[in-house]
């Protein structure tokens, strides 16, 4: 099954296959979302209540993936791109201020979205593996879109760009968001699915779905590496 026909939801149950996307490398680039220390980081497992090891092992599928394929695709699609002189920018979440106060609601609520994240300490860093280099150009958000809360939006239009590719975690989070702001301005945009992940492969997959020829196209980096030539 290609991209052009997997992922379909009900509402483009018997639609015709999309055109290719706009790729031209001038007019393209690839932003790679929210792949920080703090979401790789584990405890160890022995430490924990048997509570919390019910938790841990529920995420570890999570990091199975992104350890296995996530990080590994991102990293060539990443290499790809840079050879090929086409930009790359990064988005991550990290707060200005030591107490958080600066941050969204979103990001205040309990439980799972309560971050604190302060933009100088190492959890709030892009993982080693990703690391920005040069004059690339990595945006701090306290919100789940890369462009609600930066002015993401106004460097893409002054770069030029048309059509963003995205990776990142997570998958149902602030990439679904960052997908739908990006539609919402105009940008077309391709979803590189093996260069994402959600805490589990039923979220991932679902939301990929939902995302898919309304919000952008989904698609494997094989498939993006294919119909750009990238080498």
């Amino acid at each position: 099954m290609s991209w052009k026909t997997g992922y379909r939801s009900i509402y483009y149950d018997g639609a015709p296959e999309p055109d290719d996307p706009d790729l031209s490398k001038p007019h393209t680039a690839l932003l790679i979302i929210d792949v920080q220390n703090t979401y790789l980081s584990r405890p160890d497992r022995a430490s924990l209540s048997p509570e919390d090891q019910r938790r841990y092992d529920a995420w570890t599928p999570f990091h199975k993936r992104m350890h296995e394929i996530v990080l590994p695709r991102t990293k060539d699609l990443l290499e790809r791109f840079r050879r090929n002189g086409i930009e790359c920018l990064f988005a991550r979440i990290a707060c200005h201020t030591k107490d958080g106060r600066d941050r969204s609601l979103s990001q205040k609520m309990p439980g799972w979205n309560n971050l604190l994240l302060p933009k100088d300490e190492l959890p709030s860093q892009i993982v080693p593996e990703l690391q920005p280099i040069g004059d690339e150009i990595v945006v701090t958000k306290t919100t789940d879109s890369a462009l609600t809360g930066t002015n993401l939006r106004l460097i893409l239009t002054n770069l030029g760009i048309k059509t963003v590719v995205c990776c990142g975690i997570f998958t149902d989070q602030c990439v679904s968001s960052t997908v739908r702001s990006l539609a919402d301005e105009s940008f077309a945009v391709v979803v590189v699915e093996d260069c994402c992940a959600a805490g589990s492969d039923e979220l991932h997959h679902k939301e990929l779905e939902i995302m898919n020829m309304i919000y952008g196209h989904v698609m494997s980096s094989a498939e993006l590496n294919a119909l750009m030539k990238l080498t």
